[in-house]
């Protein structure tokens, strides 16, 4: 394999630099997610022609179309919002945009399953052998498009103790929040550039849901979620 971010590291301590330079400054402190991310190799989720960028502190392109297309977030960003889900090894997770698989790997490995809902049928393919070689039976890859007739793809697993968004979208969608189980946790990159936010939503009651938004990003939009006028009278 080429060496990693092309600084002739091999694959551990690129690894480790990630997780040690990147990921700990950002506030990633929780032991478990940081014993996955030294166990669950990131390199073999990224294609072939950015495999020397797979541990560098940037998005990958997952497709031709570069970065107008699907990319792989941030290393520090898919590790913020896995702590700040606070899987239990019991929960359930939904993953809208699955993308190579890295980010439904590092779920299946805090939770008991993992239903990942990818709408390129390419990428669900690449995420389906990806994770096949990992062994990763608890994760279930389905080629839908999720945001489809009020998330319908999404509903024969529901409730869920925790869905997790792979790219951003204007705002969250009251019926994606209607498919969390009581005290279950969304997360999900809201807003429009330059700003978003990292957007946890925990459902407090039937019709009640907590909001935080602890920190500042900006990531790629999901395609086909509900996109409304951001001029409000």
């Amino acid at each position: 394999m080429t060496s990693p971010a092309g600084l002739g590291l091999s694959p551990e301590q690129a690894r480790f630099n990630m997780i040690e330079q990147q990921i700990r400054p950002w506030e990633v402190l929780d032991g478990r997610v940081l014993d996955l991310l030294a166990r669950v190799h990131r390199e073999d989720y990224v294609p072939e022609a950015h495999k020397a960028l797979a541990f560098a502190d940037l998005e990958l392109p997952l497709t031709a179309q570069g970065t107008e297309g699907p990319c792989m977030l941030a290393p520090k960003v898919q590790a913020r919002l896995a702590q700040d889900l606070q899987l239990k090894p019991t929960d359930r997770v939904l993953e809208i945009g699955t993308g190579s698989g890295y980010m439904a790997a590092l779920l299946g490995g805090l939770s008991a399953s993992v239903l990942t809902i990818e709408i390129d049928p390419a990428l669900a393919a690449m995420a389906r052998t990806n994770l096949a070689r990992q062994g990763l039976t608890q994760v279930e890859v389905h080629e839908a498009d999720a945001a489809a007739h009020d998330f319908a793809a999404c509903r024969t697993g529901a409730p869920f103790d925790a869905i997790v968004l792979g790219g951003s979208v204007s705002e969250v969608p009251p019926a994606l929040m209607s498919l969390l189980a009581p005290g279950g946790r969304l997360a999900a990159i809201v807003g429009h550039e330059p700003v978003m936010r990292a957007t946890i939503i925990t459902r407090t009651g039937e019709a009640d849901f907590q909001t935080a938004q602890p920190w500042d990003t900006v990531a790629p939009r999901l395609r086909n979620f509900p996109a409304p006028s951001r001029f409000r009278f």
